[in-house]
């Protein structure tokens, strides 16, 4: 009876840490919109630029280290919001995000790469019409240290690696699709991020 005793002394001690452990990684909070936002743009005779109103980010770390963290971004494709219906409808079709059949755009980290004081890359996989490619976003983070800031980014992808391979009647559309991200980020437990000088 003693042994089995002994042997759930590790189980025991191991469910016990564990909380610890987790307490001592960073947990950030990203506020929804309109304190942040996700924009995008497309060189058009027509000029093509929108945000979209739904969506949601997490920003997670395993420790201090800030390469152990990881940006999960959930875009609602019928969110997207151009000002004009027209286009908005155009965009949420099946020449575009075909969003009645693939409702999010989503875009998962894999690592993130301190560039600079402030800078960082972050690969990652962006899916979009259930396309899912490799595309890297590239931050700049405001605040670091004080545990508010913003984190802005850029990502520009080819429509066309996606199957958005139509145009719309009358105005000339770019391949390029570039994006901006603009989170407000709040650390509301833990201890505060390790980043390189």
């Amino acid at each position: 009876m003693k042994m089995r005793y002994l042997a759930l002394l590790p189980l025991l001690a191991a469910a016990l840490l564990q909380p610890l452990a987790q307490a001592q990684a960073p947990v950030f909070v990203i506020s929804p919109p309109p304190q942040s936002t996700i924009k995008f743009s497309v060189k058009a005779s027509v000029a093509i630029a929108g945000t979209f109103d739904k969506w949601d980010a997490t920003l997670t770390f395993a420790s201090p280290d800030v390469t152990t963290g990881v940006l999960d971004i959930k875009i609602q494709a019928a969110s997207v919001n151009t000002g004009s219906g027209m286009k908005d409808g155009k965009l949420k079709g099946k020449d575009f995000f075909d969003a009645e059949h693939d409702p999010l755009i989503t875009y998962k980290s894999t690592k993130i790469v301190q560039t600079g004081p402030n800078t960082f890359d972050v690969p990652g996989t962006f899916t979009i019409r259930g396309v899912s490619k490799p595309e890297t976003l590239t931050l700049t983070v405001s605040g670091v240290g004080t545990g508010t800031g913003t984190i802005k980014g850029t990502m520009a992808f080819d429509r066309k690696d996606y199957g958005m391979n139509s145009g719309i009647p009358f105005i000339k559309i770019a391949d390029r699709v570039e994006v901006d991200i603009d989170l407000m980020g709040k650390r509301i437990s833990g201890p505060p991020l390790t980043l390189k000088k």
